[in-house]
């Protein structure tokens, strides 16, 4: 459990228990901020308790995967975001991060330690008092802004992975096996992805609202517009690499259909040349009188008639790309 109490955008104090939160938040000159990582219900209900939150809020943070989301109540405002990571096997795992935000206060409930709070604390400390003076939200933008951009981040990684896959599906030592593998994958954390990123411009766009200015101000405006501008590049990157996918998926199984035309193309070929010197020796099979029967040269002659016709349908055939 992390604390910090800002005031006139500088940090004051740092570390002190959740049971103070409640008097520093009644002070309009403070602003609280304090994380949670995978608490428990009791945990909850304290934090509940000292802030005011609305019970619905508080039952949406012990459901697990929420759909990103603002819910605006009288007291807070209560957003759910994901952080997106990929695990060793290549797999998308989103980590959950539920906020409570209060007029002068801050919660962050994590899912679980993969989501670093320690970069979004980090990205705080870096920006200037001219903005760590807006309070709530300027913490609330710093970490909508860590979101994103991590985000981003793997959206220009996963465009990596289309591209390695796309030279695979036209390389000449392609394994059939590891692209559909591999295109299956990507195609998995493409529909997972686009579930975690196309809500957050419905979260973005309900805080940068003119007509509803449920917490930024003016200063504060061009700030969540940038957030904003950048979440609406994410989501058409992704929806364009998952049209990119389902396109080389068509390719991958165009070509297979076109090697396979291929190979019967070629087993029908051979089969045409050897039904010809099947069928002369299967007639000179039947007992029936022939030229040259009983006789040398009778086999030789068959023998002929037999390599000819199979090179002169070899020949056309090659010609005409059948072999």
């Amino acid at each position: 459990m992390r604390t910090r109490l800002y005031k006139d955008g500088v940090v004051v104090k740092k570390g002190f228990p959740i049971a103070d939160v409640s008097e520093y938040a009644c002070d309009d000159d403070c602003v609280v901020w304090f994380d949670l990582c995978s608490p428990s219900p009791d945990q909850l209900g304290v934090i509940s308790e000292e802030l005011g939150l609305h019970e619905l809020a508080v039952e949406d943070v012990l459901n697990d995967h929420q759909r990103p989301k603002l819910d605006v109540y009288d007291s807070h405002l209560f957003i759910t975001v994901y952080g997106i990571y990929l695990d060793d096997e290549g797999n998308l795992d989103p980590v959950e991060m539920n906020v409570f935000v209060t007029k002068n206060a801050l919660v962050t409930v994590r899912e679980n330690e993969r989501f670093n709070i320690d970069d979004v604390v980090a990205r705080w400390d870096a920006s200037g008092e001219h903005t760590a003076r807006h309070g709530v939200a300027f913490l609330l933008h710093g970490l909508l802004d860590y979101v994103v951009d991590g985000q981003f981040d793997l959206v220009q990684t996963l465009d990596g992975q289309v591209e390695e896959l796309e030279d695979a599906l036209f390389g000449e030592s392609g394994n059939n096996r590891e692209l559909q593998r591999r295109t299956f994958r990507l195609r998995k954390n493409m529909v997972r992805f686009r579930k975690v990123t196309l809500p957050m411009r419905e979260v973005l766009s309900t805080l940068v609202r003119r007509d509803r200015q449920v917490l930024v101000n003016a200063e504060m405006g061009p700030y969540y517009q940038d957030v904003y501008d950048h979440v609406l590049r994410v989501t058409d990157w992704v929806d364009s690499l998952r049209e990119l996918i389902s396109n080389l998926r068509e390719t991958h199984l165009a070509q297979q259909g076109f090697k396979l035309n291929e190979i019967m193309k070629r087993l029908t070929g051979w089969a045409a040349i050897i039904a010809v010197p099947t069928a002369i020796t299967g007639f000179y099979g039947q007992n029936v009188p022939y030229p040259g029967e009983g006789q040398p040269w009778g086999f030789w002659m068959s023998t002929m008639v037999v390599a000819g016709a199979s090179v002169a349908l070899y020949t056309v055939f090659k010609k005409k790309d059948w072999l």
